[in-house]
């Protein structure tokens, strides 16, 4: 960790560094800390050990970089963020590191929220109940956190089938839109039907990120034996219809099934 944090040290260096690693600010590294984490995230969905051994030492590099940069700044250090992330863990896991007990795990997560509440209550900037739900996540999964701390003061609907009721609501007035030709407001509809999606996700303790990453590689996976097919009987997609690759798709699907 001594050398990792030196090495930084060095690039940053205004004399002897890296212009490159000179010249970046938070905001400019910002986007490559969210992409490792999805790289970390893929080698994950690969099951790759040896890929996330790496992908984990570039996500860690993320951290020591803007660490560094706040150094720079005389706002904080690498070791003031380990310390605040060890200072938070146990003061979250009373029931590990103080007398707290929980009853079941349902128990230990309404803890653990209203810890959290406690926690943003006292740094006394909110005026919102969803303030600091932060606007850079992914659109779906911003909207379950939202939908979340909504349904925490009892702004939710009852059950999944109220959420189902509300979906095929929601696409009705979305076909409407599409029927008039106001593709804006198809848009906003769609938008809509996204949220009570998320929101479905949420009641049923989906991840709707996982889930559609999931789709995403079953998508993916049965697209490329099409292209294979295809290729067999000397085609490529564009060579075929509509029709035929429908039928590959089928072929697919059994396949995967069996």
């Amino acid at each position: 960790m001594e050398r990792l944090l030196a090495i930084m040290a060095r690039l940053r260096d205004r004399e002897t560094g890296c212009p490159w690693d000179v010249e970046q600010t938070f905001a400019t590294i910002a986007p490559y800390t969210v992409e490792e984490a999805y790289e970390v995230a893929d080698a994950i969905e690969r099951n790759d050990l040896a890929d996330l051994k790496e992908e984990l030492g570039d996500l860690l590099l993320q951290v020591v970089f803007h660490s560094r940069m706040a150094e720079e700044q005389g706002a904080f250090a690498f070791e003031d963020v380990a310390r605040a992330i060890n200072d938070k863990m146990v003061r979250r896991h009373p029931h590990v590191f103080a007398e707290e007990s929980y009853e079941s795990l349902e128990h230990q997560k309404a803890g653990w929220e209203q810890l959290k509440a406690e926690e943003r209550a006292n740094k006394g900037r909110k005026t919102s109940l969803l303030d600091d739900v932060p606007v850079g996540l992914p659109a779906l999964t911003r909207a379950v956190k939202l939908s979340k701390r909504a349904a925490s003061v009892g702004f939710v609907w009852p059950s999944a089938k109220e959420v189902v009721d509300k979906l095929h609501e929601e696409v009705r007035e979305l076909e409407a839109e599409l029927a008039a030709g106001d593709v804006e407001k198809a848009r906003q509809e769609m938008g809509d039907v996204l949220f009570v999606v998320a929101n479905l996700a949420r009641t049923l303790d989906v991840d709707p990120e996982d889930a559609l990453r999931f789709t995403n590689a079953k998508f993916a996976r049965r697209f490329r034996y099409i292209e294979a097919r295809l290729a067999e009987r000397g085609k490529t997609p564009d060579q075929s219809d509509l029709a035929e690759m429908d039928g590959l798709w089928d072929e697919a699907k059994a396949a995967e099934k069996a």
